[in-house]
């Protein structure tokens, strides 16, 4: 059961009790994210079904794994420059660049009411970020560009940042990161108007396979506004660089 609360400019939001009695506090001047249910309606990272270790309890594991694929490589693991890889792995795999799998993770943000009546296009470009093939667990490195339309909400320019690393930090294919954060966006900041263009160099398709040094990838989300208005999407496309101006690494 959701109750629903009435903003002063007459924006409706929908709370639950149990939200309600947490740290997340609805008002007229702004809201904190609810960030199970915001997960929730975000298109999900393929998960097993199976219980989630503790971090602790995962850095040990994922450690003697590595020791097994390192010894089948034939790598000496009594060298002082190979003995402490395996604890190293476990630990950037679980505190860092897979940190995004973790729900607590997810960054604390509060929007707040947009007292300023800025009504136009906000752009934020070259947010850089790091993340990671899941097809052959090597380096993704890439900038989003992202745009809302401003209307009852808006959010510390920081946190865009902060949602893009968020999702970039999980084995990713580019496609489905460009719907997430688009997706997350959506639902923060309660509008349909979001942009989301991501660039991005695959260093599996630079270091293996084909080898190419030059290629770079872009994926777009367009919603609402920018999806049906085609002034104000080519207005978004003008306002980023486009490809042939960046330098992602």
């Amino acid at each position: 059961m959701h109750d629903t609360v009435r903003t002063g400019n007459g924006l409706e939001i929908h709370a639950n009790l149990a939200a309600k009695k947490s740290n997340r506090q609805i008002s007229s001047n702004g809201y904190e994210v609810d960030v199970p249910e915001l997960l929730a309606q975000v298109i999900p990272t393929p998960m097993s079904d199976r219980p989630r270790m503790d971090p602790e309890t995962a850095k040990m594991e994922i450690a003697r794994r590595h020791r097994e694929i390192m010894e089948i490589l034939g790598l000496d693991l009594t060298d002082d420059s190979l003995s402490e890889t395996p604890e190293r792995v476990a630990k950037m795999y679980v505190d860092e660049i897979f940190g995004g799998l973790r729900e607590e993770n997810f960054p604390k943000i509060t929007v707040v009411e947009n007292k300023m009546s800025y009504d136009e296009m906000l752009v934020e470009i070259d947010i850089t970020f790091n993340s990671t093939c899941e097809h052959h667990f090597l380096p993704i490195l890439g900038r989003a560009h992202v745009a809302y339309i401003c209307k009852g909400w808006v959010l510390g320019l920081s946190k865009f940042n902060r949602v893009v690393q968020y999702f970039a930090k999980r084995p990713q294919v580019q496609e489905r990161a460009t719907v997430q954060i688009a997706q997350a966006l959506s639902k923060i900041l309660r509008t349909d108007d979001v942009a989301v263009v991501i660039d991005a160099v695959h260093t599996c398709v630079r270091t293996r396979g084909v080898q190419d040094e030059s290629s770079l990838t872009r994926t777009s989300k367009l919603s609402g506004a920018f999806q049906s208005n085609p002034a104000l999407r080519a207005e978004f496309y003008a306002s980023i660089p486009g490809p042939s101006q960046l330098k992602v690494v």
